[in-house]
């Protein structure tokens, strides 16, 4: 990495000397204007047009629009009466929580690097913040521009954080904020249903630039003389929907098949029910305890005309005993017989 500023961090009295490195860079792919013909490159001419001369870097200032077509014109001299030119000093103002720093006001990133004997103040300084869980926050000149910023620690390197200020974010103006839209409890509780089925462990490196992998495919193929292989087809963005509840309850199934889930109502049960497929399921369980009263009933009723069957038999019963006493009678005029035999 290459030194793009030289100062010293100023934390109370003491004076911690530091190097600035650009943290992040760009990985687009860059292009030429170059002449379709002849592949030539496009070169633009700085010309004044006032009197349509060329003009060169050296004679060229800045100028500042006052309106009506006048113009203020400021040269080195005029910049070089100003403070910020020479500073190279960043002022530590206070120390605060990291989540009270709104993200929008987050610019650039650079690494901070102790220069020369400063190391000790330096790591003492990042092990500070380190068990503070504050940020600091800072002024620094940079490409002379005072500027906002925060310090805080990053795999154990202070990380610079330049800001915007706050005059320079935008408000949001949009009619639709003044319009009383009301969100209805289901919709609601499935969009809640939705992100959870969705919720993860933000990983950077599993998100890669898609298209400029393809480009650099298409510059590679044309390098080597070969043919263009195309990429797959990006699945279609479907269609806006009209039932906001039937789309959110088809993203949630989606995003369950997505991580090869089940669906509640497939699974038997299993899972965490959605409010809306407890609430479905409580109404099935509901309507089957219903029904099954409903079968349950005829067969009680059954059971009450099956009742004097009982008492039939239970009449039935002198029947079977004055069978059995005919048979001691039998019994009785046995010897007649045998006296007769002997006779």
């Amino acid at each position: 990495m290459r030194t793009i500023w030289k100062g010293a961090v100023s934390f109370g009295l003491v004076s911690i000397a530091v190097k600035l490195y650009s943290a992040t860079e760009e990985k687009d792919i860059r292009f030429h204007q170059v002449h379709r013909d002849d592949g030539g490159r496009i070169r633009y001419k700085r010309t004044c047009q006032v009197c349509g001369e060329e003009v060169t870097y050296d004679d060229i200032a800045k100028g500042y629009d006052i309106g009506g077509g006048e113009m203020v014109i400021l040269t080195d001299e005029d910049f070089a009466d100003l403070p910020l030119t020479t500073s190279h000093a960043i002022d530590v103002l206070e120390f605060v929580p990291a989540e009270s720093v709104d993200p929008i006001l987050y610019n650039k990133a650079y690494f901070l690097e102790p220069d020369g004997a400063a190391t000790k103040p330096y790591v003492l300084l990042r092990d500070a913040l380190t068990d503070s869980e504050r940020v600091a926050i800072v002024k620094v000149a940079l490409r002379q521009r005072e500027q906002l910023a925060t310090l805080r620690v990053r795999e154990g390197v202070l990380l610079l954080n330049t800001m915007l200020w706050p005059d320079e974010i935008r408000k949001p103006d949009f009619g639709f904020l003044d319009e009383d839209l009301k969100v209805r409890p289901p919709e609601l509780a499935m969009a809640s249903s939705l992100i959870d089925s969705m919720a993860g462990e933000f990983q950077p490196d599993a998100f890669t630039d898609d298209y400029r992998a393809a480009l650099q495919e298409v510059i590679d193929a044309k390098v080597e003389g070969r043919e263009v292989v195309q990429p797959e087809e990006v699945e279609a963005a479907p269609a806006a929907a009209v039932d906001l509840m039937a789309a959110l309850k088809a993203s949630v199934e989606r995003a369950r098949a997505a991580r090869g889930e089940e669906a509640p109502e497939r699974a038997g049960g299993g899972g965490e029910p959605t409010p809306i497929s407890a609430a479905r399921s409580a109404q099935k369980k509901a309507a089957e305890k219903k029904a099954a009263e409903k079968k349950a009933a005829p067969k009680k009723t059954a059971e009450k005309k099956a009742a004097p069957k009982k008492t039939a038999a239970k009449k039935a019963a002198p029947k079977k005993a004055t069978e059995a006493e005919k048979k001691p009678a039998a019994k009785k005029a046995a010897p007649k017989k045998a006296a007769r035999k002997t006779a």
